[in-house]
C-alpha cells in the first residue's frame, strides 16, 4: 500500500503562486503514476495533472502554462507548482498514486483558496 499526504494549501490572492507537495510512503518504489485532482464547491472532481514514472507530464486544459507538475525520487514527493492564480482555482486539490497490483491511493485534500 501507499499512504499519500498533501500539503501547501493557503489563501491567495490572483495572480499569486502556490505549491502543493505530495508525500508518499510505504511501497512507493511500485509507484508508475502521480497526478492531481480538484474539486470546487458544487462541482466534480476534475483531473488536474499527472506525471508518469518515465518523466511523462500532461495537465488539463485550463491550468497549461500556469501548473508545473514534478516529482523528486529521493523523497517521493510529487509537487504541483501553480503560478498566476485565478479564483476559479479554488478548489480542494487531491493527490494520487498509481501502482500494480492495488487501487489508486488518495490523498486527504488539500484546499486551495484564491480570493482578495
Amino acid at each position: 500500500q501507499v499512504q499519500l499526504v498533501e500539503s501547501g494549501g493557503v489563501l491567495v490572492q490572483p495572480g499569486g503562486s502556490l505549491r502543493l507537495s505530495c508525500a508518499a510512503s510505504g511501497s512507493v518504489i511500485r509507484i508508475t503514476t502521480m497526478g492531481w485532482y480538484r474539486q470546487a464547491p458544487g462541482k466534480q472532481r476534475e483531473w488536474v495533472s499527472v506525471i508518469t514514472s518515465d518523466g511523462f507530464v500532461n495537465y488539463v486544459d485550463s491550468v497549461k502554462g500556469r501548473f508545473t507538475i514534478s516529482s523528486n525520487n529521493a523523497n517521493n514527493t510529487a509537487y504541483l507548482q501553480m503560478n498566476n492564480l485565478k479564483p476559479e482555482d479554488t478548489a480542494v486539490y487531491y493527490c494520487f498514486a498509481d501502482y500494480p497490483g492495488f487501487p489508486r491511493s488518495w490523498g486527504q485534500g488539500t484546499q486551495v483558496t484564491i480570493s482578495l
